[in-house]
């Protein structure tokens, strides 16, 4: 197996019409200080063109739906299209303005037509919105944290760029979406190790241990390979610091969606990658289930309407009502 390390992994160098949606009850979420989003969710994968955004819109409406405060967020820096899928047109402001000028996200939260689902639009046509700095990251980060909301749903841009990264572990649930195609399969592993490593990274340095780790995983001469093997070289240094590490390797656990499902045997594309997963880096993975390829998806993307609303009896948006009910049930809210 190839080495991964850290430095390999991860690049460590650092306008348009207003949303026509009929406003819904209550009003735009808001940040407040000392609070936090309830739940994270962020959809991700290596690969564009593999339905992140109709995934991430219909599970926001679903949550939506059943409750909740949603907030969806187009956190696709380079090609947002969020607004899209979810039958809303491009807001005038966008995540651009925080990026840049630092207008608050209630700010720029739009109604989308069903109640209690806001959106704040992706960055749009900017290159330094698209490419933000450290202290930009770090600004976006916390001010997503500290959206009062049941549901924050990050839809995510493709790659393995630091930023992107960093929002999928912003997530209290990480979502992987891909399709049952082995160049998808094979950016999608890809992902999920940039997105490891990076955390190990962060970790290493809160830990400050992280010149053992880099040592472990970014020399060329090292023979270790794994995650594991990084435990256990800061082990033989600093036994707490290992411990902690350990505990953030169990934490991570990815969630997984396959979709576009056509034949059989796509359906066991999803456990298949989650065995792979768990037999080279001895982590766990939860399957959600498979979309099925649906007509009533890409027509209603041309109609520019959300799935569960232009086609809510298609055989997708059932399995996407599904994937949001496993998503509550793995740690469902207690009252607010």
């Amino acid at each position: 197996m190839k080495r991964f390390g850290l430095n390999n992994v991860v690049d460590l160098r650092g306008r348009g019409q207003r949303g026509g949606a009929a406003a819904e009850a209550g009003a735009a979420p808001a940040a407040v200080p000392g609070r936090r989003a309830r739940r994270i969710l962020a959809f991700g994968g290596g690969k564009g063109g593999i339905g992140k955004s109709l995934v991430a819109a219909n599970v926001g409406i679903a949550l939506a739906r059943s409750g909740h405060r949603v907030l969806l967020v187009d956190a696709d820096l380079g090609g947002a299209n969020l607004h899209t899928c979810i039958g809303v047109a491009q807001p005038a402001t966008t995540l651009s303005d925080f990026m840049l000028r630092g207008v608050p996200l209630a700010r720029l939260a739009v109604p989308t037509g069903i109640d209690r689902l806001h959106l704040v639009s992706g960055a749009q046509d900017a290159l330094d919105a698209a490419n933000p700095r450290a202290q930009v990251r770090s600004r976006l980060l916390e001010e997503l944290r500290s959206q009062d909301v049941d549901y924050l749903v990050l839809d995510l841009g493709a790659g393995t760029a630091v930023h992107t990264l960093d929002l999928f572990l912003l997530a209290d649930h990480g979502v992987l979406v891909v399709l049952p195609e082995p160049t998808s399969v094979e950016n999608a592993y890809r992902f999920l190790k940039a997105s490891l490593f990076r955390r190990l990274q962060q970790l290493s340095r809160t830990l400050g241990v992280v010149h053992l780790a880099e040592g472990a995983l970014g020399s060329r001469d090292s023979a270790l390979r794994t995650p594991a093997d990084v435990v256990a070289h800061v082990r033989a240094t600093d036994g707490a610091a290992a411990d902690a590490l350990e505990a953030a390797l169990q934490a991570y656990r990815v969630k997984l969606v396959v979709n576009q499902v056509r034949a059989p045997a796509d359906e066991t594309v999803g456990p298949a990658v989650a065995s792979a997963w768990k037999k080279f880096f001895g982590l766990e993975m939860d399957y959600l289930g498979g979309i099925a390829y649906d007509d009533a998806a890409w027509r209603s993307v041309r109609h520019r309407k959300a799935l569960l609303v232009d086609g809510p009896d298609s055989e997708a948006a059932r399995q996407l009502g599904s994937v949001a009910e496993r998503l509550q049930a793995l740690d469902p809210l207690s009252s607010p």
